[in-house]
């Protein structure tokens, strides 16, 4: 079977990431990942340990990208993988956007923008799956705006506190936050041009059903 890649021209193939692999490195730091999430929600909103979100925020940024590269390093890649991966990303974006927002960090229109281009890329799936393919895969850009984001928001909760840490984070904080945006959208717009690419007026129904490697992100 075969994938295709995100960045390159849908005719480019590599080999599609094996099915059967499920106890391996990146997909246990994925699980944990998806486990801080609730977790990351009640110490925001509940007795809004900051030090500990912080933690919490930090662990979710440093293994995402470690799961990448041992997965990599050590050809551990699987499918499962590539779905709890972008899986972990999208909740804990959308779960610290909700913390951020209820407790007035980020404006409510920074809370509608980024899951607004999640929403518009969910509607391309039916379609997609109709043609006989599955969810467009990750790409570089898709994961670059995702890291700027898992970088800004920890920096924003430091930012909120008063202090000369604070002061500092702040600047920082709201950088990051501009490239993630501004990365994200960029990256839902490709998917985009390749998802008209893939279903074109031209493109025959019955695509390569083994094309997906994951969720965009």
């Amino acid at each position: 079977m075969i994938t295709y890649d995100a960045v390159s021209d849908v005719d480019v193939v590599r080999p599609a990431l094996p099915a059967e692999r499920v106890w391996t490195i990146p997909n246990l730091l994925s699980v944990l990942r998806l486990l801080g999430v609730p977790l990351f929600l009640w110490l925001a909103l509940g007795p809004q340990a900051d030090g500990w979100a912080f933690a919490v925020l930090a662990f979710a940024g440093v293994s995402d990208y470690a799961d990448g590269k041992i997965a990599r390093r050590f050809n551990q890649s699987s499918r499962l993988g590539a779905l709890l991966d972008p899986a972990a990303d999208r909740l804990y974006i959308l779960a610290t956007i909700i913390a951020l927002t209820v407790r007035d960090i980020v404006p409510m229109w920074l809370a509608v923008v980024i899951p607004a281009r999640d929403v518009l890329l969910a509607f391309t799936l039916p379609v997609l799956r109709r043609h006989g393919y599955g969810p467009l895969p990750v790409h570089f850009l898709g994961k670059a705006a995702t890291l700027c984001l898992l970088y800004a928001f920890p920096l924003l909760l430091i930012a909120d506190h008063p202090n000369t840490l604070g002061e500092i984070a702040k600047p920082f904080a709201w950088a990051f936050t501009a490239w993630g945006v501004g990365l994200y959208w960029w990256a839902g717009w490709l998917y985009l041009v390749q998802f008209r690419s893939l279903v074109g007026p031209s493109t025959p129904v019955g695509g390569n059903p083994s094309f997906s490697t994951g969720t965009a992100a």
